[in-house]
């Protein structure tokens, strides 16, 4: 929603003052996107061990991986239906990958309240119009998923038709934010690509007062706590390897996985300071690592995405793959022709290679090991590839 503190976060996480952060509903209108390095200390480790073994003068440069934020404007009550500016912000969420639903859990008298009441029921508000956007939509691909059913021979053109209308029924009996598994890899392609909100992986960050923060965080108080039991389900016309997950109520769980306490007013304080400052400012609060830090790192994880290693002189990089991602696919992430004449890889765990102390003695324990094609990769596996020309 309006003035919860979304800008004031987007700020604090490109550490520089690039969107408007004002006490006023709807300063943010033209979406504001920034790139933020993921913490990973492994990577000064990794560049220590080089440097020694390389008998290097300096480190090699280091190059952390990157989420892409993008700071979208507040929603408020009747957005599905363009109230506040809202047929505008909506389509604009529809091209994230996910969403960072920041909600307002502090009390001030100087920020104004643009139809916030509480994290519980801002979080209902903003759904439903999620819900109630996406409705309009799917009766859209619906229809032209029917169409396109009639033109082709392709059974999978029918099973699209089918899954589209199970998602129609579960947001018109309210399911808000369903889970769904789909077996078939094509339709599991097709479908993270539907342009519906309330499919998308989500992560709630509570704002909290500056006095609250460090007590709030500790105890990992959250005030909505609905526990929700998946089970799975079968659907007419539906394989179980495209079986729907049902929850047991009709909103979307809350768990310690997908949320967050962190104080926006702090961590744009904090930008301001440098390191020694900001380690005694958290020192103070009682806070051990900066809220910014476990916020990126969530939203890596929330996108499915890990981390795999390169080391050697000329740099020390993470490179993002999905999550389940084979050895030809990460070689592709390094070069689109790295996939195609991919040969094998080297592979060691990082706990291994801080361990040998160096390369060449990983290699003489025999720790590094040769994968294959169907080798999948691990986050913070340090790999090198050996391709064709």
């Amino acid at each position: 929603m309006p003035n919860v503190g979304k800008s004031t976060l987007f700020n604090a996480l490109l550490k520089k003052r690039v969107a408007l952060s004002a006490n006023y509903p709807f300063a943010t209108i033209e979406p504001n996107t920034g790139v933020v390095a993921v913490p990973d200390s492994r990577l000064q480790t990794l560049a220590t061990i080089v440097k020694a073994e390389e008998k290097m003068d300096s480190l090699p440069p280091i190059i952390p991986a990157v989420c892409e934020f993008v700071d979208i404007a507040g929603l408020v009550k009747g957005a599905s239906t363009g109230a506040g500016l809202g047929n505008q912000f909506l389509s604009h969420i529809r091209e994230v990958d996910a969403i960072v639903h920041v909600l307002r859990d502090f009390d001030d008298a100087n920020i104004v309240r643009e139809g916030s009441t509480d994290p519980k029921s801002d979080r209902e508000t903003v759904e439903t119009e999620l819900a109630l956007s996406d409705l309009q939509v799917i009766e859209k691909l619906v229809a032209a998923q029917e169409k396109q059913v009639r033109g082709s021979k392709d059974p999978l053109e029918e099973e699209k038709v089918k899954i589209l209308k199970l998602v129609q029924d579960d947001l018109s009996e309210g399911k808000v934010l369903g889970k769904y598994h789909i077996g078939e890899e094509r339709l599991k392609v097709w479908f993270d690509t539907l342009p519906l909100l309330t499919i998308k992986p989500l992560l709630y960050v509570f704002n909290v007062s500056e006095e609250e923060y460090a007590e709030k965080l500790k105890q990992n108080v959250i005030l909505v706590r609905e526990e929700v039991q998946w089970t799975s389900e079968s659907h007419p016309g539906l394989d179980s390897g495209q079986a729907r997950m049902t929850p047991s109520a009709s909103s979307y769980a809350m768990t310690d996985s997908n949320t967050l306490v962190i104080c926006a007013k702090v961590e744009e304080e904090l930008v301001d300071l440098d390191e020694g400052e900001r380690e005694e400012y958290l020192k103070e609060l009682g806070i051990l690592e900066p809220g910014l830090d476990r916020l990126i790192k969530k939203a890596y994880q929330t996108l499915g995405l890990i981390s795999f290693l390169t080391a050697g002189k000329k740099e020390v990089r993470a490179w993002t793959v999905k999550s389940g991602s084979k050895a030809p696919q990460a070689a592709g992430v390094i070069h689109t022709d790295f996939e195609k004449g991919f040969i094998r890889a080297q592979v060691i765990e990082f706990e291994k290679y801080i361990e040998a102390g160096s390369l060449k003695t990983a290699k003489e324990k025999g720790w590094l090991r040769t994968e294959g094609k169907e080798y999948v990769i691990k986050d913070g596996d340090v790999v090198e590839f050996l391709v064709s020309a």
